[in-house]
């Protein structure tokens, strides 16, 4: 047995844990670089207790999903403030894009230079600036990954910024953060939780240790996710949905995702379709044809065996077979209101140019099985 393990320096969780922000940045330097969401009124409370601490503060916001070009500006920005550090409050996108400016800003080039895929992937040379990352979802675990998923419009497509030098140097989660969110970011963000701890537990690469984080993630998932999307004021089920994505994004930083994952970044790339949308779209179907594959041509993958534990934990039914996953994951996602791929202009003539682009996508290489062209564009077929 041989694996590696790799998070941010340290996890902060719990309700009301926000409040602990100030200090640990004081400690760390006096002028932050501070990513929020384009709703920056929303973190007054925390940019107020910032300056409070001591902190002067150079404020960034990100509009909707990060681009390429977002973090060329605010890399530039970061250099011109003088910054010492930088602070991630918001979503995913915000922190991704906490991440890529505090490592773009750090090294010398553009962020093509490193970016994986349309990129030339090149290593950083030096450390990123100090990172604090806040989320205030429940659904990507951006906080303790070593990546950061940029969108290029110019080439349709997204791709990673990636470096174990770019996990954050804190994470604070305050499930409080997350009371509050709409219903439908509530659906879009704890779906992606859910296909986060899926994927890495069927995945190639899983581990022992992300084994047992998926398990304990997926009973959170269970217990929360619909209860927090019908009562957003919930607080053990804003709890429970913020203790999951912890674990997810723990989980798929030290194993791998896989095919739904892998056609996230071309849809998301070229359509305007939120990243956990479009996941929740997908992972019934994803399922449906990882299974399928695997019956027909690996009859003793081990996968077989892990969706049969899945569809166990998440069913109740001691006699659940691997398909009752699909199922149950088809049925969350009719609960929850997650529209069809063809709600954000995707359609039947998009199916082939996006399966293209999907099997070269680098999340594509941990999926339990090789699936072709016909598989791939078959979940399309059923997620429009």
């Amino acid at each position: 047995m041989r694996f590696e393990f790799a998070t941010a320096g340290r996890i902060i969780f719990g309700p009301g844990t926000i409040a602990e922000l100030g200090p640990l940045a004081r400690a760390i330097g006096r002028r932050a670089f501070v990513v929020t969401g384009k709703d920056k009124i929303r973190h007054a409370g925390a940019i107020n207790d910032l300056e409070g601490a001591g902190l002067g503060c150079t404020l960034f916001g990100i509009a909707g999903e990060p681009t390429v070009e977002a973090v060329r500006e605010g890399a530039e920005l970061f250099r011109s403030s003088a910054c010492e550090l930088l602070i991630a409050i918001g979503g995913g996108s915000a922190i991704d894009a906490g991440k890529a400016i505090a490592a773009l800003a750090a090294n010398p080039g553009d962020v093509l230079d490193y970016l994986e895929v349309i990129g030339k992937g090149r290593p950083l040379s030096a450390p990123p600036f100090p990172m604090l990352a806040v989320p205030t979802t429940a659904g990507t675990g951006s906080e303790v990954t070593r990546n950061a998923v940029l969108g290029s419009p110019e080439h349709g497509v997204k791709a990673s910024l990636r470096s174990p030098m770019m996990l954050p140097r804190v994470a604070i989660v305050d499930p409080l953060l997350t009371v509050g969110l709409p219903p439908a970011i509530t659906a879009s963000t704890g779906l992606d939780a859910l296909t986060q701890l899926i994927e890495p537990y069927v995945c190639l690469k899983a581990n022992p240790m992300t084994d047992a984080l998926c398990l304990d993630g997926l009973g959170q998932v269970k217990k929360s996710l619909a209860k927090a999307y019908e009562d957003g004021a919930d607080a053990a089920a804003r709890a429970g949905m913020s203790y999951a994505s912890l674990l997810a994004g723990l989980a798929l930083a030290n194993a791998g995702l896989g095919v739904v994952h892998g056609f996230a970044a071309p849809i998301g790339g070229m359509f305007q379709a939120p990243h956990g949308a479009v996941c929740a779209a997908i992972l019934p179907w994803g399922i449906d044809a990882n299974l399928r594959a695997i019956r027909a041509r690996d009859p003793e993958n081990p996968a077989l065996d892990r969706y049969r534990e899945i569809a166990r934990l998440l069913t109740g039914d001691p006699e659940a077979i691997p398909e009752d996953t699909a199922e149950w994951t088809r049925q969350l996602v009719r609960r929850l209101g997650i529209p069809p791929l063809r709600e954000y202009g995707m359609a039947s003539a998009n199916i082939p140019d996006v399966a293209a682009k999907a099997a070269r996508a680098s999340s594509m290489k941990a999926n339990p099985v090789e699936l072709n062209a016909a598989e791939l564009k078959q979940i399309l077929e059923g997620a429009i």
